[in-house]
């Protein structure tokens, strides 16, 4: 653990002090230079710093980081033009609204969240990860996803979690068509069995994925009535966001590019 954080520590420093030697890092953060020249070392190998000058002994940040912060700030806006109206979907339904991201290609992670004033309600975690075959919020990202990428996904298996997970390919295809026909996804207990949610995708400028937004209820008051309706505005509320990120926010976006093929 000391290790990260002298690393850590020392990127900051480089950071501030580029180009950074070894001896002007060891002093500004009262490391042995020992210490200093090993977190250089384990810093370069992961590609975060480079050697500059003739004689290569002095260090600088490399892009890495650039592309890091790029994906926080991505996020930070993309929760806050987000949030308002997630407040509004809240208002519209007091059932707990959730904003999730896709990460990896193969799950949602769960970045926001507003609660309900109901006292039987959905809690999960923040950073909490979502499949995406067996939540709303995953089969609409997943639904709006490039053909290769659902296929990829399908190709792995698909995991049953409760009696009501789609684990047939068929099946889950015919379901993601069926997404994007209507501009959101279902899910009735298909993860938990007491949480049943709808959710629609918020497509970037490229008209891929870049985040969904659900409105969770516990299974035992969801109606077919109440699904209907709160799938409209979820759609809506994700066009809006979509539209507010710069995206065009077109009505077929909700098909994605993976309507060909699936």
């Amino acid at each position: 653990m000391q290790s990260v954080l002298n690393a850590l520590r020392v990127l900051e420093e480089v950071a501030v002090r580029q180009p950074a030697g070894v001896a002007d890092l060891a002093r500004a953060l009262g490391m042995p230079k020992s210490s200093v020249q090993r977190a250089l070392v384990t810093l370069h190998t992961a590609g975060w710093i480079r050697q500059v000058g003739e004689a290569s002994t002095r260090w600088a940040v490399t892009t890495k980081a650039l592309h890091v912060g790029r994906r926080a700030t991505s996020e930070l806006s993309l929760r806050d033009t987000a949030v308002p109206i997630m407040e509004e979907l809240r208002r519209r339904t007091d059932e707990t609204v959730h904003l999730t991201i896709p990460e990896g290609g193969d799950k949602v992670v769960l970045l926001e969240r507003l609660q309900t004033s109901k006292p039987v309600r959905i809690v999960m975690p923040l950073g909490m990860n979502l499949s995406l075959h067996a939540s709303a919020n995953g089969k609409a990202v997943l639904a709006a996803s490039p053909a290769d990428v659902i296929e990829s996904y399908v190709g792995k298996g698909l995991t049953r979690y409760t009696d009501a997970t789609i684990v047939d390919p068929a099946r889950l295809l015919a379901e993601l068509r069926d997404i994007r026909e209507r501009g959101y996804a279902v899910n009735g207990g298909e993860w938990r069995a007491d949480v049943s949610a709808v959710a629609a995708a918020v497509t970037g400028d490229s008209g891929l994925p870049v985040a969904s937004i659900s409105v969770n209820v516990p299974t035992s008051r969801m109606t077919g009535e109440l699904r209907a309706g709160y799938g409209a505005l979820v759609r809506d509320a994700a066009r809006q966001v979509a539209a507010e990120l710069g995206s065009p926010g077109r009505p077929e976006a909700a098909g994605g590019p993976g309507t060909d093929g699936v």
